[in-house]
């Protein structure tokens, strides 16, 4: 009867954890979001505007799921409470075994909820553009740069993100020399914020037919998309407009056309392209924008001393700027340099297992306010 007491303590502390949760994560708000969403949904000229019907339905969908999966949590307490009693009825040794795994599953999926709450940051509900760099180290750079991409676009389909190439540069060889995509879903910057900065690989090369031993870098650099609200004013005599034929993970129209469009602003240096859109019109608008959330990041940087918050700490890709690390050989391991999370598991995190990391990395920032 000792462990069945210690069984009610224990989901009495969870009842009362996810009625915080609730207030939290504001799920009645998210009901009454989801009924304005779905009641503008029905209205004639809903898809007149195709990018705007879509960006609602995937808001919608997002909230859906956070409302669906808290209601299943509490569900879960709830019949685990009603198990407990009947255990506790029958002294069944087998129910106790089956509540104690239960618990574990259900403490789980609170912290995996509860992650929804560290979104505390000004731009964190916003989509994210990400952009990966290879560093020095030519064919094992691009390789590890685009294994990085994998393994974002591996777990942006785990959690229902809309993944949106936007350019690629192809490696020499193999890999990637460069690409950058976005985000798209409820939250996507602020789960991605931790991963901004260099990444370091160590593993025997299989490009190397001596079987020997590299290190290689690759950069990933992550941007709020702005929405409209905020007006970044780009003078045309400030920009330099580059077309060129696209190349690349783009789909058949890519090679076609010089739809590829780079754009420079030459009083910052900034630079964007984009190159997987149909037209050159799409492309350039793209790369407008992409170019409007790095400019507007610079200037809250300049007077607001906040390019930490939104741009990552700038360093160079090479040894002892990484904050994370990721051995292959001689043992497995990944490392977090800001945290301390590591973890031996290291195919689960390339098939995009990162919510450890980024739990550690938010948590921390928490802890830091």
């Amino acid at each position: 009867m000792i462990e069945y007491d210690q069984f009610r303590q224990e989901i009495s502390e969870l009842s009362e954890n996810i009625n915080d949760l609730r207030q939290a994560l504001y799920i009645e708000r998210s009901k009454d979001e989801i009924s304005e969403m779905e009641n503008r949904a029905q209205e004639p000229d809903f898809w007149a505007a195709p990018e705007k019907a879509q960006q609602v339905q995937t808001k919608m969908k997002h909230l859906q799921k956070k409302v669906d999966t808290f209601e299943a949590l509490r569900r879960e307490v709830d019949d685990l409470s009603v198990l407990c009693s009947l255990g506790e009825e029958a002294d069944d040794a087998q129910i106790a075994e089956e509540i104690s795994a239960l618990l574990i599953k259900i403490r789980s999926d609170y912290e995996k909820i509860r992650l929804a709450t560290l979104f505390t940051g000004e731009y964190d509900s916003s989509n994210a553009i990400l952009t990966l760099h290879a560093g020095a180290g030519g064919t094992e750079a691009q390789d590890w740069a685009e294994m990085l991409y994998r393994m974002y676009t591996r777990w942006a389909e785990k959690h229902d993100f809309e993944v949106k190439l936007l350019d690629y540069l192809d490696g020499e060889e193999a890999g990637l020399k460069s690409c950058s995509f976005m985000l798209i879903g409820e939250n996507a910057y602020g789960y991605m914020r931790s991963e901004m900065g260099v990444h370091r690989l160590v593993r025997i090369s299989p490009f190397d037919s001596s079987g020997r031993r590299h290190t290689s870098f690759a950069s990933l650099e992550v941007m709020p998309e702005i929405d409209d609200s905020i007006n970044i004013d780009i003078r045309q005599e400030d920009l330099r407009v580059d077309t060129y034929r696209s190349s690349g993970a783009g789909g058949q129209h890519v090679n076609k056309t010089e739809s590829a469009i780079r754009l420079t602003h030459i009083p910052t240096g900034v630079v964007v392209s984009c190159q997987t859109e149909r037209s050159q019109i799409q492309n350039r608008e793209t790369a407008m924008n992409m170019l409007k959330s790095k400019l507007f990041a610079l200037a809250r940087a300049a007077h607001m001393d906040k390019i930490e918050d939104l741009k990552g700490n700038q360093m160079d890709i090479a040894w002892g700027s990484q904050i994370r690390s990721y051995v292959f050989c001689p043992y497995t391991m990944v490392k977090d340099h800001r945290t301390g999370y590591e973890t031996g598991a290291i195919q689960d995190v390339m098939d995009g297992d990162l919510d450890g990391f980024i739990t550690a990395f938010l948590s921390g920032l928490k802890n830091e306010k």
